[in-house]
């Protein structure tokens, strides 16, 4: 299962910057708008300190770690809705994301040019969410437009639902208030589905400061979060400039350089736990002599469902998994000892995964 999220904000404010980071892909990163035209993907693998400990504990053959997916795309601008700056090719590219990524500026840097010449965060994160909102409310819009003669004619059930969520909807972006923050039931959302609306999507707010705000941030970071918070967002301090210097370092001199900044990880590592937690994902394990995987699961999947991510051939012929928890094999030191103390546990179809979870699945087909 892979976990797609987009990097979005203004010009200039370090997207690329942190995509090169985060991928270590040497991206074009200009000091001008729309340095990156399309939008370029890289694949990283999601940080777990417990693939490490199973992989020292099992010794295999090979170690395969759960891996992240991030899209940088073009900077957008005041006015990207009606067409301005990439406009609609920005839009059509966000959509396809899982989870939004806006990369704030939170820095003062007269070297640096901001598109609207001075730093003020709330006013970015405005002009991008107006944008976001517009095009949505479009496209509501045209859908409404499309079949609400036909539902009022033709007193169709389903059509006369669906012409009231739309309306839902269209009031709350009218109102400037994103799709996710509406209230709509999961199967609302469902109903909605194929329109790929932006402002349903989750987002987090990474906050680009200069090296020296780190740790306690600003008063940008400050009115940010409050922002942030208001409307039931996460936060992520990250310095941009930073980050690229720790991505050419080994693992090694990135701790003793995280260590002497006096902080435990850094800000992409706190980005990709937050979006993974704000995407409701998990992590499941297969262990052996062989390999040492990492599997990316959604909360509240069932074993049949978790078994299908490794092979279709796993879900389609399941008979059981056998599960222990990673907290028991660490706490008892081996398999043989978490089955001496019942810890080992035999689960059926109806089981919901959780994260954390060593399994192994028997099927047949």
């Amino acid at each position: 299962m892979s976990l797609t999220a987009g990097i979005v904000g203004l010009p200039n404010v370090g997207k690329s910057t942190l995509f090169n980071a985060i991928t270590k892909k040497n991206i074009l990163a200009a000091n001008y708008p729309f340095a990156t035209i399309d939008p370029n993907v890289g694949v990283v693998t999601v940080p777990d300190k417990r693939v490490e400990v199973l992989e020292n504990m099992y010794l295999p053959e090979k170690t395969i770690p759960t891996t992240y997916e991030f899209t940088d795309i073009a900077g957008l601008v005041k006015g990207a809705s009606t067409g301005e700056g990439l406009g609609n090719k920005f839009l059509s590219h966000i959509r396809q994301v899982d989870a939004i990524v806006e990369v704030v500026r939170c820095f003062d840097d007269n070297n640096v040019i901001h598109v609207d010449g001075n730093v003020d965060p709330i006013r970015d994160i405005e002009v991008i969410n107006v944008e976001l909102v517009l095009s949505d409310l479009e496209i509501i819009l045209s859908r409404i437009g499309k079949i609400g003669k036909k539902a009022m004619t033709t007193k169709n059930k389903d059509d006369l639902k669906e012409i009231e969520l739309l309306e839902k909807i269209r009031d709350g972006l009218e109102k400037n208030i994103p799709a996710r923050k509406i209230g709509l039931s999961e199967e609302e959302i469902k109903m909605i589905s194929s329109f790929n609306l932006i402002t349903l999507k989750p987002i987090i707010y990474a906050l680009n400061v200069g090296e020296d705000d780190i740790i306690n941030g600003n008063k940008y970071t400050e009115a940010v979060t409050e922002y942030a918070n208001k409307e039931g967002s996460e936060t992520v301090i990250v310095c941009a400039k930073l980050e690229s210097e720790l991505s050419e370092l080994d693992d090694t001199e990135k701790e003793l350089f995280l260590k002497d900044l006096g902080i435990e990880r850094s800000g992409l590592d706190a980005l990709i736990h937050s979006t993974y937690k704000l995407l409701g994902l998990a992590t499941f394990f297969t262990v052996g002599p062989d390999e040492v995987r990492a599997w990316t699961f959604k909360k509240g999947m069932k074993a049949p469902e978790c078994a299908g991510i490794i092979h279709s051939d796993f879900e389609r012929g399941f008979i059981k998994a056998e599960v222990m928890s990673y907290e028991d094999l660490i706490s008892f030191g081996s398999e043989l000892k978490v089955r001496e103390n019942g810890k080992a546990r035999i689960e059926g179809k109806d089981y919901i995964m959780q994260d954390g979870d060593i399994c192994h699945f028997r099927f047949n087909v």
